[in-house]
């Protein structure tokens, strides 16, 4: 049984795991998506997301916080000036983890992790119009009472 294992180990010596999402939490951060193993993003989503949620209040603390955990100073900047802003009134879940299929070389399952906010296809995207639909399955003997009904409420509007 699993009990009280929450973290994916990947496999990996505890400052290797660390350096790892590290670097991987900058390169989602500078470049607003990444490609990677699925068990990766999943356990890049749980070190990422408390990472943006701080970054919401631009502190000094805040800032000394963040920057433990990612070590380069442009990703720190791009998450307090860049992708703070524009998380500020979403309450979580400012990750997204798309299933890619399976990697030709070792069969692995790949995904692409993006920020939610910073995905540019789906915001330009343009709303498409709602089709008319036809409604066929009523019968022909409805429709001819509907002009009859609405008669009456013509005439009595007309005597007011």
């Amino acid at each position: 049984m699993r009990h009280n294992r929450a973290i994916n180990h990947l496999g990996r010596k505890s400052a290797h795991r660390k350096a790892m999402l590290s670097n991987m939490a900058c390169s989602l951060i500078l470049h607003k998506r990444i490609t990677t193993t699925l068990a990766k993003a999943k356990a890049l989503r749980m070190y990422v997301e408390p990472l943006i949620t701080k970054s919401k209040e631009d502190t000094t603390h805040s800032r000394r916080t963040v920057f433990s955990y990612l070590k380069q100073k442009e990703a720190v900047t791009e998450l307090f000036r860049v992708v703070a802003p524009k998380i500020m009134d979403r309450p979580g879940g400012y990750t997204r983890i798309l299933k890619l299929g399976f990697r030709q070389g070792d069969a692995a399952d790949m995904a692409l992790m993006e920020l939610v906010d910073f995905n540019e296809a789906a915001m330009a995207a343009p709303v498409k119009a709602e089709k008319k639909t036809t409604r066929r399955s009523r019968s022909k003997k409805v429709a001819a009472e509907k002009p009859e009904e609405a008669a009456p409420a013509a005439e009595t509007a007309k005597e007011e």
